[in-house]
């Protein structure tokens, strides 16, 4: 196998973000974009600690009000919901910082984080308050995640 087939078969696919383009204002506008991740990155590290700081509050309150020490399943589900909550805000950060280390859009990793985050939803339904349709739908988005994270995995995913 060439080297050139070797490279191809470990590159994420994506959208690029060249790092040297010959036109001095692409290359301008490109450095914004650059400091503009950076930006966002910085504030979900602040997401992530602020969330950090909610899970340990929604436990502290759940576990407090009465009876005490005891969790009802919707206090369960609240605390799962707001640890999931946490997880992918971390993904997002992963996303972003993968991103500034290649220039590229990590479109399996952007996949695999909204199938997370659609299973949290999945995970805290409330089935009194939902009707079907929306569940109807919540499977629908799954089915299309899962099928696209499918292509994308049979086409760049290494096999074992």
């Amino acid at each position: 196998m060439s080297n050139e087939n070797e490279n191809d078969s470990f590159e994420e696919p994506g959208h690029e973000l060249a790092d040297r383009v010959e036109d001095p204002f692409i290359e301008f506008l490109h450095k914004i974009i650059r400091v503009a991740v950076k930006v966002l990155a910085a504030l979900m590290v602040v997401v992530i600690v602020w969330g950090i700081g909610d899970v340990v509050y929604v436990l502290y309150q759940r576990l407090v009000s009465p009876p005490f020490l005891l969790l009802s399943i919707s206090d369960i589900l609240a605390t799962f919901g707001a640890f999931l909550a946490v997880l992918i805000a971390i993904e997002i950060f992963i996303n972003i910082t993968l991103y500034l280390k290649t220039n590229v859009i990590p479109v399996r990793l952007v996949v695999a984080t909204a199938l997370m985050a659609i299973s949290r939803k999945v995970i805290i339904f409330d089935f009194g308050e939902i009707t079907p349709l929306f569940v109807l739908g919540t499977a629908a988005v799954i089915l299309a995640l899962g099928i696209t994270y499918w292509l994308i995995c049979s086409r760049s995913c290494k096999r074992f």
